[in-house]
């Protein structure tokens, strides 16, 4: 348990604080519901085989839990109840009415066929049709998983309760219910989030060099956003490697087309090969950690050279981590806001799929800027008034909004003062 315990120490200390009444932490110390399960599909060779997956509601005070599926060899249940509960917050801090949720499937999606995915998230919709639901719990993308998945389990969903429910899960094909401006909602969040506070720390964007540890979806959008804006992104790594521009910055063109067309980064025109571990310590003003959990750690943290680390991917900077990076006046934007957009843009989604009324992309971007900007704004100053990190300033308002919910159906200090009869 020690991902999901160090997890819930920002809370811990983010509580110290504030008053918080004690009902509210109890209520948020554990997940409301985990349901794992064993997936069994057949295979293109006639066998069957069997995949571990899972399922975590960790709370539903603000409204139906929200969070996105996670296909990995390496995920498991301590895994997933972690991201549910980072969800939990992240739809706190960006004003939606939705609690944190989250699954996965232990499987290498390069080891399957098409046809087997398919037969996969299929299986993973019969085994929680009771789970999930619009009104419940509404699943969406995330490692490995993309619009075409989303779109599977939710037509399996409603082939199951027997009428299309699109409403049941997010990030679906815009044919099938799917929202304008998904695809760039998480690297665009990150860029608004890092946009709201840039004067802060001092940097103006034609002299910033901005360097990405993993380079997916996320990664990619955010980095035509900065790019566009003048800023120079030099260096980038993923799962198989890591490269550095051999001028001032990357060709995003050419690096992003070699990538789909290779699969990877390296070799990538105009670029040079490092070490994926050199990237966290390259020499640049951004560092935007766009991969997994824990990829900067005690020991990696005393060598990042960055003046400020905008967190795209959940989680990637551990406790100690982060208080070597203070020390050092390294300031962190943390995850719960800088990748809050995808999660906002589901929420239009979720929305557009109620109403049966769909927004051009213009309303969506502008939508997402009016939901996040003030939020950034509300953290950078609870960070200024408690003399906190941005990450505890976080956790204060997600933490605040949650327990004023919580508190709305009464707590202790209500329930006994009420006269007994």
């Amino acid at each position: 348990m020690d991902l999901f315990s160090k997890a819930r120490s920002r809370l811990d200390e983010a509580a110290r604080h504030i008053d918080i009444h004690s009902d509210v932490l109890e209520k948020l110390r554990y997940p409301k519901e985990t349901l794992a399960a064993n997936l069994l599909v057949r295979m293109d060779d006639g066998s069957r085989k069997s995949f571990k997956a899972w399922r975590c509601r960790y709370d539903d005070t603000l409204g139906p839990t929200k969070g996105g599926i996670r296909y990995h060899p390496a995920v498991n249940m301590e895994e997933v109840m972690t991201l549910a509960f980072w969800m939990t917050f992240k739809c706190a801090v960006a004003g939606l009415p939705f609690g944190g949720g989250k699954g996965g499937i232990q499987v290498d999606t390069k080891t399957l066929s098409k046809a087997e995915l398919e037969r996969l998230s299929r299986t993973y919709a019969h085994a929680f049709s009771r789970f999930i639901g619009p009104d419940r719990d509404i699943p969406a993308p995330d490692v490995s998983t993309n619009s075409i998945v989303m779109g599977w389990i939710a037509d399996e969903y409603g082939s199951i309760i027997g009428h299309p429910s699109p409403a049941v899960i997010t990030g679906k094909p815009i044919a099938l219910g799917g929202s304008r401006g998904r695809e760039d909602a998480t690297g665009r969040g990150g860029y608004l989030s890092l946009h709201r506070m840039l004067d802060d720390f001092g940097l103006k964007p034609h002299s910033s060099r901005v360097a990405f540890q993993g380079f997916g979806n996320a990664a990619s959008h955010c980095a035509r956003l900065l790019s566009s804006d003048g800023f120079k992104i030099v260096a980038a790594s993923d799962s198989r490697g890591a490269i550095a521009a051999k001028g001032d910055h990357l060709d995003l063109d050419a690096v992003l087309a070699h990538k789909q067309q290779s699969g990877a980064l390296d070799g990538a025109p105009g670029t040079r090969s490092i070490s994926p571990a050199d990237l966290i310590a390259y020499d640049c003003d951004i560092l935007i950690p766009a991969a997994l959990e824990n990829q900067i750690n005690q020991n990696n943290a005393p060598t990042v050279q960055a003046k400020v680390i905008l967190e795209l991917a959940n989680g990637p900077i551990t406790p100690e981590a982060d208080a070597i990076l203070e020390k050092a006046g390294v300031t962190v934007i943390p995850d719960i806001l800088a990748n809050a957009g995808g999660v906002t843009v589901s929420y239009f989604e979720w929305v557009q799929n109620r109403a049966g009324f769909y927004w051009p992309e213009s309303d969506i971007r502008q939508r997402l800027a009016d939901m996040l900007e003030p939020s950034a704004d509300a953290i950078r100053d609870l960070a200024r008034h408690h003399g906190v990190s941005l990450r505890t300033a976080a956790y204060i308002l997600a933490l605040k909004r949650i327990a004023t919910a919580i508190a709305a159906q009464g707590t202790q200090d209500f329930f006994s003062q009420v006269e007994r009869r």
